[in-house]
């Protein structure tokens, strides 16, 4: 059997390792553009901010220990064009320009995702960057050591890592975003005030419900222009968002209208010889049950470790995803899962929500945190459909806990006699989340009143 990998970061370096381990008589070559696989892109801005100093933990793989597996490792080398009819690639090595042709039994699609660039004017003078990959957080890091002022396009998780990053190393600093709040596609605004404030007070000029419409400069980048004014600055990172690597299967396998693959629960695409993961194509999104644009490291590595389990034949599901994820930003610990208010009201779902204010422990303790937690649930089910954390203290592993209770569709009322543990050191005699839950309860009792 031969099996053909396009694209090595998380998907497809979880698909290779697990493939070959299961299927040790296949011929397994894997396409990567890049020289390096596997790398953390989470870890992009602690790299770029010192705070790893050595980015050879940022990887998890390289090509040698896939090479020990067994596996042909094409590096640096292009797809220009699959054939699924024929069953057929080709491919080009971008360091010799020879061009390759190969054939497969089985195709896997990991080829990831790209930064967006929008169509604005002056994209392509010098010091405008992107943040996806190793290559380009070296650029980054050799750009922005001799510049004053870094303007930063895009206030997702990304993009407010590097103004963290970029301000500590002593930086002025500017953020800019279309939306008028970072972080919107994460957390509500209760939540995003607070971090916010923390840029505010470190100097950091935040340019929110701001859309840039060209940039200025002869030959490198001199100023952002933006519909409500003018940022002179030495150095732009572009952090708008990203879309799904998919151009070489356009026509040839379903996709959503934004271009990601759409698999089954086995992650088949329509093609059945065929297999996709990772951030170029759409994962099943529980909180509303359809497929959704959900690009992941974690969403990634399991759905490649399912591919190659589901590669001759469906054996194990994908369960879906809740889209969890968290932020580290200065003294702020935050993380969230499912719908938010906000995007909940996008999808036009209605939800009620409840929010709870607590100290993360006893106050008899030296110290105890402010913990704010909202959830989220459907009226009628009373499902916990979303939750979002915010504190000082490390209590971000509650949103795990919520995100297996919208996994496995638990009620709000069912939540406020979870069996948590109580210790001092670490939480109260009634855990926040329970008290979550018994407020829920409280309110359904008064609204029945």
């Amino acid at each position: 059997m031969k099996i053909a990998v396009i694209g090595s970061t998380h998907a497809g370096t979880a698909a290779v390792t697990n493939m070959a381990n299961l299927y040790p008589e296949a011929e397994i070559t894997v396409y990567e553009k890049n020289d390096n696989v596997s790398f953390l892109s989470c870890g992009l801005a602690l790299y770029v901010g010192g705070v790893v100093e050595d980015p050879q933990g940022l990887f998890y793989s390289s090509p040698e220990q896939l090479r020990g597996l067994g596996v042909t490792m094409k590096m640096q080398h292009a797809v220009q064009e699959i054939d699924t009819a024929r069953k057929q690639i080709k491919a080009v090595n971008l360091v010799t320009g020879e061009e390759v042709n190969d054939s497969y039994d089985k195709l896997v699609m990991s080829t990831g995702s790209w930064p967006i660039i929008p169509p604005i004017d002056g994209t392509k003078l010098d010091n405008i960057l992107l943040a996806k990959n190793f290559n380009q957080a070296n650029t980054i890091i050799e750009k922005s050591r001799e510049v004053k002022h870094v303007t930063v396009v895009g206030a997702g998780y990304i993009g407010v890592e590097l103004v963290e990053a970029f301000q500590q190393a002593g930086k002025e600093v500017t953020l800019i975003d279309g939306v008028d709040r970072i972080l919107n596609k994460y957390l509500d605004q209760e939540f995003t005030d607070h971090v916010e404030q923390a840029f505010i007070d470190r100097g950091v000029e935040l340019r929110l419900g701001e859309t840039v419409t060209r940039f200025e400069g002869k030959n490198t980048v001199e100023a952002v222009v933006t519909n409500a004014g003018r940022v002179e600055t030495d150095l732009v990172i572009m952090c708008v968002g990203f879309r799904p690597n998919t151009e070489l299967l356009k026509g040839k396998v379903d996709m959503l209208p934004n271009g990601a693959i759409t698999v089954d629960d086995y992650m088949r695409t329509s093609d059945p010889d065929i297999l996709a993961a990772g951030d170029c194509c759409a994962v099943k999104y529980n909180p509303t049950g359809q497929a959704a644009y959900i690009p992941l490291a974690t969403n990634a590595v399991r759905m490649g470790t399912l591919v190659a389990r589901n590669l001759i034949e469906p054996v194990m599901k994908n369960v879906g995803t809740q889209g969890t994820s968290g932020l580290h930003i200065y003294d702020l610990n935050m993380a969230s899962t499912g719908l938010t208010e906000t995007s909940a009201q996008a999808m036009d779902v209605h939800v009620k929500s409840i929010t709870i204010n607590e100290k993360h422990r006893p106050e008899f303790m030296p110290t105890a945190e402010d913990v704010m937690l909202k959830v989220s649930y459907l009226p009628d089910s009373r499902k916990i459909i979303g939750a979002q954390v915010l504190s000082k203290a490390d209590v971000t592993q509650s949103i795990n806990t919520l995100s297996v209770c919208i996994q496995t569709g638990m009620t709000i009322d069912e939540l406020g006699f979870v069996d948590f543990f109580f210790q001092p050191h670490f939480n109260q005699p009634w855990n926040f989340l329970n008290k979550a839950g018994l407020a829920a309860a409280d309110t359904r009792k008064a609204e029945l009143v």
